[in-house]
C-alpha cells in the first residue's frame, strides 16, 4: 500500500474543479498506479474528512514535436474526483 503522500500529487484547481466544489466534489491529480481505496485513505488521512465516492480517469500524454520530425511524448497522468460527506469541505486557498 502507498503512503498518503505518494498516492496524491495535489489538488487540481481548475475552473471545472472549483465549480464542482459547490457540489462537495474535489479534483485531485494522483499517482497513475494508485487505486480507489488508496486514494480514499490518503484523502481521509491528509485532509481529515469523510470520503463517500472516488471516481478515477486515466489521461494519455499528448505527442509533442520539437524542431525535427521526431516526436516526444508528455507523461500519462491520472485524475480522481472525490465526493465528500455532507458538511465536510476542503479549503481551496
Amino acid at each position: 500500500m502507498k503512503s498518503a503522500l505518494s498516492a496524491i500529487k495535489g489538488l487540481d484547481i481548475t475552473e471545472k474543479g472549483t465549480q464542482m466544489a459547490a457540489q462537495n466534489k474535489y479534483l485531485f491529480k494522483v499517482d497513475p498506479s494508485a487505486n480507489k481505496l488508496e486514494i480514499k485513505q490518503a484523502v481521509e488521512s491528509f485532509f481529515k474528512v469523510k470520503v463517500l465516492k472516488v471516481h478515477t480517469m486515466n489521461y494519455l500524454g499528448k505527442k509533442r514535436r520539437e524542431r525535427t520530425l521526431q516526436y516526444g511524448k508528455k507523461p500519462d497522468w491520472k485524475r480522481a474526483i472525490v465526493t465528500l460527506k455532507e458538511g465536510d469541505k476542503i479549503d481551496l486557498e
